[in-house]
């Protein structure tokens, strides 16, 4: 047997990293453009685990923000699966986050891979606590815009509004099937009080009204992946289809707008969501996921 060893990458390790993870997914991996930024990023660390001092796993973990770690990017040499090699990294990650502070952990899991929600789920100390699926779309043609008449449209929520939007959340049946979290480029953050207010100082909170009462929520912002610049609509909520549907199609009405060319949304795997998200345009990108959480102190 090899011998097995877990550390912090080194520039060095990149070129065999990459070569595992080449075929990762049918069009490659995104490890090659986010090497940099996990590698030298302070408020993380990127692990590599060894087998006779060559790179044949990795994983990073994050803080995003000062108790909460996210993990991700979990990726194993093939010739050196059902190792051990992930219970190693993940020790490791955890130690390291718990060491910067963290009181939970968390992940996400493709519902499809069934190899890894089990490696999760060993052990009994994570826990899923959401589900969520992928959506995308684009601005809307002229043609689309002429055709739609919305009375209703959302607003960009205040400080003012704080206390309506707590109450809202707190009696949200959607926000429970969540897990009470909020994604932006495949991390998940929790909605709390300070979020609430951070997001609402960016403009990144958007309000429905409708008959004298909030009837539903987004929070979205502009963010980056490996292909550009787009709307994240990390957290919807209403109290009907047609509140999800009018905020869902205000927002593609807004992209042009926020100098983006498309959207990427996290959504409840509910039917509601999926109905509203359908008669608004968005497609499916056919991709769910399971969210874990780990409590460590």
């Amino acid at each position: 047997m090899p011998s097995i060893a877990v550390r912090p990458a080194r520039p060095e390790d990149r070129d065999s990293v990459l070569a595992f993870c080449a075929h990762t997914w049918q069009w490659g991996d995104y490890i090659e453009s986010v090497w940099d930024e996990w590698l030298n990023d302070p408020d993380g660390v990127l692990l590599v685990a060894t087998a006779d001092e060559r790179p044949v796993a990795i994983s990073h973990m994050l803080m995003v923000s000062e108790v909460d770690a996210w993990f991700e990017g979990l990726r194993v040499d093939p010739q050196f699966r059902r190792q051990g090699l992930s219970k190693a990294l993940s020790n490791v990650g955890i130690a390291e986050a718990i060491r910067r502070g963290a009181r939970y952990a968390r992940l996400a899991v493709d519902t499809s891979n069934s190899r890894s929600i089990q490696i999760t789920e060993q052990g009994g100390n994570m826990h899923r606590v959401g589900t969520f699926t992928l959506f995308s779309a684009l601005p809307f043609s002229e043609d689309e815009q002429k055709s739609r008449s919305v009375r209703e449209t959302a607003q960009l929520a205040t400080l003012a509004d704080m206390d309506q939007m707590i109450d809202y959340l707190n009696t949200s049946n959607i926000m429970p099937l969540t897990g009470g979290l909020y994604y932006v480029n495949f991390k998940a953050i929790p909605i709390t009080t300070g979020l609430l207010e951070e997001k609402v100082e960016q403009g990144q909170i958007y309000l429905l009204r409708r008959w004298e009462r909030l009837d539903g929520l987004a929070i979205a912002e502009v963010s980056k992946d490996f292909r550009g610049t787009y709307l994240s609509l990390g957290y919807i909520d209403g109290t009907v289809v047609e509140s999800i549907s009018l905020i869902a199609y205000d927002l593609r009405q807004r992209l042009t707008a926020l100098g983006v060319d498309r959207l990427r949304a996290y959504a409840p795997d509910l039917l509601l969501v999926r109905d509203a998200f359908a008669g608004t345009g968005y497609a499916w990108e056919d991709a769910s996921f399971y969210t874990y959480e780990q409590k460590l102190m």
